[in-house]
């Protein structure tokens, strides 16, 4: 049995992991898996990579290419969820900010530097022709911390994915103002290097099992009603989402998406023009 340790978010996009490991499906294939949740998101985990706190994660598919190409010894070893990320653009209730169009000189709630609520607000400005600065960003941790800093009115404006939010924007506790969708599939899988050099046939075999147990899910009656009790969601909520979601079911990752989110990341100007980059997607010996 070989240990491999999975990092990922405490949100309803990884359901089909946790039941695989549930239904002993990766055990069958001699693979111990031990997930660990990630409140902090995308940046905390590219953090665990680097000190090798974890084998492998799940995360969102623009902040794991920027932390490569800027020295995280990891690769890209598949697609999960190949369908974009639809971010809730929010704000507290007692804020004055009421228009999408007026959020660009506010003060950003972020989860880290370098994660998905940092690098998309970036990247969503940018599209509209706007610049932000460093000292417009503040560090909440996540979105508990989130909550706290936007009543308090210590920031104004928060990216997150939009299910996720919607129970506390159902509540009063936020107020959606907008939305924007990733330009590319919004999650990956990357490992360490150290890992795939180590265990790459287990790392593979980890591959099948969350490939298998995706295409389940993806034809599970009962999802529907398994995502609302386990994270406490609208069923209806839970439909619309389940309806525009979409996990990959093979390891199969695009360079045509690599070099789209690497254009995207150099013009918000998070990663530098550079001729040569590192490679970014894990190339199996023998294929696979």
């Amino acid at each position: 049995m070989i240990k491999i340790s999975l990092g990922g978010v405490p949100e309803h996009f990884n359901l089909p992991i946790h039941l695989a490991i549930e239904q002993g499906h990766f055990a069958q294939e001699g693979i111990h898996l031990e997930w660990t949740t990630f409140k902090g998101g995308t940046g905390q985990m590219t953090r665990a990579l680097r000190a090798g706190e974890v084998d492998a994660c799940i995360l969102l598919t623009e902040g794991i290419i920027s932390d490569i190409l800027k020295g995280n010894p990891s690769k890209i070893i598949s697609d999960y969820v190949i369908t974009p990320l639809i971010w809730g653009v929010h704000t507290g209730a007692n804020n004055s900010l009421m228009h999408y169009q007026d959020i660009f000189d506010q003060k950003y709630g972020i989860s880290r530097f370098g994660s998905g609520s940092h690098l998309m607000a970036i990247v969503d400005a940018n599209s509209k022709g706007q610049k932000l600065s460093a000292n417009q960003f503040e560090v909440i941790k996540n979105l508990d911390g989130a909550l706290v800093a936007l009543e308090n009115l210590e920031v104004d404006v928060f990216y997150w994915e939009k299910f996720t939010t919607k129970p506390y924007v159902d509540s009063g506790k936020l107020r959606r103002i907008g939305e924007y969708l990733t330009p590319w599939p919004c999650f990956v899988i990357a490992a360490r290097d150290e890992i795939l050099a180590q265990h790459p046939t287990a790392v593979a075999n980890m591959l099948r099992v969350i490939h298998q147990s995706c295409s389940d899910f993806m034809q599970n009656g009962k999802a529907i009603q398994l995502v609302s009790e386990r994270y406490d969601l609208k069923l209806k909520d839970v439909e619309r989402w389940y309806h525009s979601t979409e996990w990959a079911t093979h390891g199969w990752v695009s360079n045509k998406m690599i070099q789209s989110v690497i254009f995207h990341l150099q013009l918000a100007g998070i990663v530098e023009q550079e001729e040569e980059f590192p490679e970014l997607i894990w190339r199996r010996e023998g294929g696979g």
